[in-house]
């Protein structure tokens, strides 16, 4: 048998997953461990760039949670339409050319395959500046998109 050593692992899920699947998205800065992505200028475009790409149907970000050196999300993707690399890949560039942002290459994905899934993985996000010892509670963080927060606020 043929030694067989895998290079990169695709992104693209099966055709027999339904579109429009949750993942779960890790995508780090370079180098790691300063603070790349924490400051409200920053911020502010990152998260604008979100909404652009939300208006266009290119994903649909439920969650996204900046640290000093990673993001993550929970995002849906119509697998269909846009590849998921291709997705990420064509934002992580626009912020490197348009923010300055270093990013490493590649980024990690997950797909949620339960109710339970999602809400651990939300937890996860909301709870990690905490762990990381950047505030005290989930409110304290300034760096969220939360879609379900923002849909609240426009219907009110």
């Amino acid at each position: 048998m043929a030694d067989f050593i895998r290079k990169t692992l695709g992104h693209q899920p099966p055709d027999w997953v339904d579109d429009g699947s949750t993942f779960f998205i890790t995508v780090c800065c370079s180098p790691r461990g300063s603070d790349h992505l924490c400051s409200p200028e920053l911020a502010e475009q990152i998260l604008e760039s979100v909404t652009v790409r939300q208006a266009r149907a290119e994903w649909a970000v439920s969650l996204l949670l900046l640290m000093p050196d990673h993001l993550h999300a929970l995002i849906s993707f119509n697998t269909r339409e846009h590849e998921i690399s291709k997705v990420i890949q064509n934002w992580k560039r626009y912020l490197a050319r348009f923010s300055g942002i270093q990013w490493q290459r590649g980024f990690f994905d997950h797909r949620l395959r339960s109710a339970d899934a999602y809400r651990e993985k939300g937890a996860y996000i909301r709870h990690n500046p905490i762990r990381a010892g950047l505030c005290e509670t989930e409110a304290d963080w300034p760096y969220l998109w939360d879609a379900t927060k923002i849909e609240e606020s426009v219907n009110r």
